[in-house]
Order: structure tokens, then C-alpha cells, then sequence
């Protein structure tokens, strides 16, 4: 795992996206599999920027969800893929195929679990693996508990990540469950980068990365992943002095 902090969430996302570029023109059917939420929002407005002023070629490559909530779908505002949709799928004009993601109304979620599987596993992997991190340290919806060995599943959702959930949509909203991409496939990616932003992500932060490597924090497992990267504002990273 390296660790780099930048001086702020305008350089970090700058160098995130150009970083997602070199990885594509390096590799340009390469499998990626990208977060929603709040802090790669900025990562996705200027790598769509790099896309459109020719810098790299997307017409090869292949996107993963990483997780949705249980019960929503890319049409609901709050939702996972409804945020990864408006920032980056629909932008970048990709072709269906190009795009795989849980369909978390599906009656059968199990099914749709071993279909995100079956993708990773017929592309050899993921070729980078972009996440966040939660208030309590969780990685996608892997909670606090979740094993390190498990591929796609279906998550409790922690009390925490229902009250902070509420963020995305426009009324309180009843969060259950969540599906999402399993530790494993973090473990198999041949790179991962955890993006952190913010001064509130700072104590979480300072744990996983200092303290033991342990299922009951899940971005401890960054720790063990020879190429990991842990990418940071100064904000998120101020108690990390000389890490």
C-alpha cells in the first residue's frame, strides 16, 4: 500500500482522473469498476473533460457498479447508480454492453450477484477497483464484520450507513440492505484506490491505515494489498502527519 496526500480536493481529483486515463491507454480494454457517492464526483466531471478533448479512448473498456442500495434502481434519485449514471456513464455516451451493474430490484439477487461475478471472472479481474470509505470505515456496503473472502453479495446495512444515506435522496427514505461488490475482489484487483476526502474522514482514516488490519474496520484491508493505493486530501489526512 502507498500512501499520498494531496493539498486539496481539487488536485486530488485531477490527479485521480488523469491516473484512470494512463491506466486505460495503458490497457484499453481494461476492466474498472468505480464508486458513487460524494467524493469521486469531481474525479468524474474532469475524466469525462480528459475523454471528450481526445486524451483517451473508452471504446474498449468495461465499467462495473460497485454496489446499490437494496430495492432502487439508476431511474431513483439517492440511488448508487443513479449518481454514477449522472456523473459519468450517461457523459461518456457508453454503449450498454460497456456498462454492468446490480439491479437491485431483481427478485433474485443472488442471481444478480453471481452475474457481477461472472463478469469480473471472464474479464481476468478487475484491472482497478475505485472506492471511498464510510463514516465507519466500511469499503462499497461491506460493513463492519464482513469477511475479507467474500465476492458479490447482499449486505445489512449498518445503523450508520442508513442515517448517512439519507444524504442522496430527497426525503427519508428506508434503507434495508445494500449489494455490493465483495472484499475478495478488492484482495484480486490488480490495483485499488481509496480516495478520502475531508476533515470527518480523518479519525476513521488514521485507524485503518494505522491501526490492525481487522474485518471489523474493512478499509484496514488496503493494508494488505501490494497495490493499494490510499489517496487523500490534507483535510482527510491531518492526522496522519509523517505516515
Amino acid at each position: 500500500m502507498t500512501f499520498h496526500q494531496f493539498p486539496d480536493y481539487a488536485t486530488l481529483s485531477q490527479y485521480t482522473a488523469e491516473h484512470i486515463a494512463a491506466i486505460i491507454n495503458q490497457k484499453p480494454d481494461a476492466l474498472l469498476c468505480l464508486a458513487s457517492g460524494d467524493t469521486p464526483i469531481e474525479t468524474y466531471h474532469r475524466f469525462v473533460d480528459l475523454v471528450k478533448s481526445d486524451k483517451v479512448d473508452i471504446s474498449q473498456c468495461t465499467f462495473v457498479g460497485l454496489d446499490e442500495w437494496v430495492g432502487f434502481g439508476p431511474e431513483d434519485v439517492g440511488s448508487c447508480s443513479y449518481y454514477v449514471f449522472r456523473d459519468l456513464f450517461t457523459p461518456l455516451n457508453l454503449r450498454p454492453e460497456q456498462v454492468h451493474v446490480f439491479d437491485a430490484k431483481a427478485t433474485d439477487l443472488a442471481a444478480e450477484c453471481a452475474k457481477i461475478d461472472a463478469v469480473i471472472k471472464a474479464k481476468g479481474g478487475l484491472d482497478l477497483l475505485l472506492v471511498g470509505m464510510g463514516m465507519n470505515g466500511h469499503i462499497a456496503l461491506n460493513e463492519p464484520g464482513t469477511p475479507f473472502t467474500l465476492g458479490c453479495h447482499v449486505a445489512e446495512l449498518a445503523e450508520s450507513t442508513k442515517t448517512v444515506g439519507q444524504k442522496y435522496f430527497e426525503k427519508e427514505t428506508t434503507l434495508t440492505q445494500g449489494i455490493t461488490i465483495g472484499l475478495r475482489h478488492l484482495t484480486e484487483a490488480k490495483e485499488v484506490i481509496l480516495l478520502v476526502s475531508g476533515a470527518k474522514k480523518a479519525p476513521i482514516l488514521r485507524d485503518a491505515l494505522k491501526g490492525p488490519i481487522t474485518e471489523q474496520l474493512p478499509a484496514s484491508i488496503l493494508q494488505t494489498h501490494a497495490n493499494g493505493q490510499v489517496w487523500v486530501d490534507e483535510a482527510a489526512g491531518s492526522l496522519l502527519a509523517g505516515f
